[in-house]
């Protein structure tokens, strides 16, 4: 009997510990998309359109 409610105990831990979790992630994503940015730094003169790894890749086949 007394294993039976230490699972139980654990299972409902479990079920809090995922809904608190979730909870603080909604709050967090809500204080994310409130959160204005500022506008992105100019490029600095001189950089090519595309930086990335790829564009450095010439006739790769990838």
């Amino acid at each position: 009997m007394e294993t039976i409610v230490l699972i139980a105990a654990i299972i409902l831990m479990i079920g809090i510990g995922m809904l608190w979790i979730h909870l603080l992630n909604a709050q967090h994503d809500a204080r994310i998309a409130a959160y204005r940015f500022s506008d992105p730094l100019p490029r600095p003169p001189g950089l090519p359109d595309d930086t990335g790894r790829r564009a450095h890749h010439t006739g790769a086949d990838r």
